[in-house]
């Protein structure tokens, strides 16, 4: 009979630099060490969240960050990679999916993930994904993150020669924007680093979807934010 496989230790955590991922990189250093810290420059706008992430990772002593370039924006069709188009602001929730969205963006970037998980023998690929104070994105629902992780068996030599499971951890997927203040608090979660606005600039803009979330979840929780619009 075949020994059952065990998991791989440690973790890669998809680090943006935003408060989800930050809070994501504290649990993972608590619950799956050693962590190690993965950014991906996609396209996107502008890249004020890497000097955030860089003092994350620093912060949380990830025993190696990655910042991938991954120069896609001008195959992806979004207000987050072309500067040309507005950003939404003051947007109704739950109706259409906003012009934010960026195609198969955690596709992309889970798959670089997966490769960098299996390539260090890490067993837990940690993802910032929330599905309910969120922007209204199809790939931040948990059908598709479970998919995903059946993707991640099938599509491995380790899941399947070894057996081995490299698990989608998504922790922050059924919480609230507040609710995800309030457990950063706990793992004190140093939000003075973190940048969340869309726009970039030297200070959050205070009005696109991200920092209007952001907002809602510290007031909700009570809490100050030290990083506020000016």
């Amino acid at each position: 009979m075949t020994p059952r496989a065990r998991r791989p230790k440690g973790s890669v955590v998809l680090l943006s630099g935003g408060m989800d991922s930050a809070t994501c990189l504290a649990l993972a250093t608590q619950r799956h060490p050693p962590v190690h810290a993965l950014t991906v420059l996609y396209g996107q706008r502008h890249a004020r969240e890497v000097r955030s992430a860089r003092a994350l990772a620093r912060h949380f002593k990830a025993v190696q960050h990655t910042v991938l370039r991954l120069p896609l924006g001008p195959l992806l069709s979004s207000a987050l990679t072309d500067s040309s188009r507005p950003l939404p602001v003051h947007r109704r929730p739950g109706l259409r999916i906003p012009s934010t969205y960026v195609p198969a963006r955690n596709t992309i970037l889970l798959s670089v993930a997966l490769g960098y998980a299996e390539s260090h023998h890490l067993g837990t690929i940690y993802l910032g994904a929330n599905a309910i104070d969120y922007s209204g994105y199809p790939d931040c629902r948990p059908e598709f993150l479970r998919a995903f992780e059946r993707v991640a068996r099938l599509a491995t030599k380790a899941g399947v020669e070894r057996g081995e499971k490299i698990r989608i951890e998504t922790p922050l997927l059924r919480l609230s924007k507040a609710d995800i203040v309030r457990l950063g608090e706990r793992l004190a979660v140093p939000w003075g680093l973190t940048w969340s606005c869309y726009a970039g600039g030297r200070t959050p803009c205070g009005k696109c979807d991200a920092c209007r979330l952001r907002r809602k979840g510290f007031v909700e929780a009570g809490r100050v934010d030290p990083v506020r619009p000016s």
